[in-house]
């Protein structure tokens, strides 16, 4: 009899905030599943892909915002994605499970997959904010992840109950 697959893995843009949680545990509430938190380190920035982002919802202040703003060094990268994945185990530890955590590269896939690869991964959970352009055509991380993996994948928008 093979074993069941018991880590759950969550790639988060952000802190994950309680409804992210409740939702994440939501989906397995009669098992103690093991939880991992990825989040990179985006030092990286497209200004017309975040314009976009910001203008299809209505959020002109926080496109002018973005716009003025630089990229963060990698050091500050590493420190922010360090803190949101520290936060987001904190939720989760709040909500009575416990997670361990992994800030990845820019790019999080590469370290996604390889953490997939491990064999006791049962499924990804991709918490996100919405984004125009990448959800549209595909490209966003949970589109690339059921691409390259071989596992369940759910996209979460951050702080709602919508699927991407």
């Amino acid at each position: 009899m093979t074993e069941q697959p018991t880590t759950v893995l969550v790639l988060a843009e952000d802190t994950l905030n309680p409804a992210d949680v409740a939702h994440i545990l939501d989906l397995h509430p009669d098992e103690q599943l093991a939880y991992e938190v990825l989040v990179p380190a985006d030092s990286e920035r497209n200004f017309a892909v975040e314009l976009i982002d910001h203008l299809s919802v209505g959020e002109l202040r926080e496109a002018w915002r973005d716009l003025r703003r630089e990229a963060p060094s990698e050091q500050d990268a590493e420190r922010t994605a360090q803190d949101r994945a520290a936060a987001s185990a904190a939720e989760i530890a709040a909500a009575g499970r416990a997670a361990t955590t992994l800030v990845t590269d820019d790019d999080p896939l590469p370290a996604l997959a390889d953490r997939a690869r491990a064999g006791d991964v049962r499924e990804v959970v991709v918490v996100t904010y919405p984004h125009a352009l990448e959800d549209t055509f595909h490209r966003d991380w949970a589109s690339r992840a059921r691409d390259e993996l071989e596992l369940p994948v759910l996209h979460l928008y951050s702080g709602t109950s919508e699927l991407g």
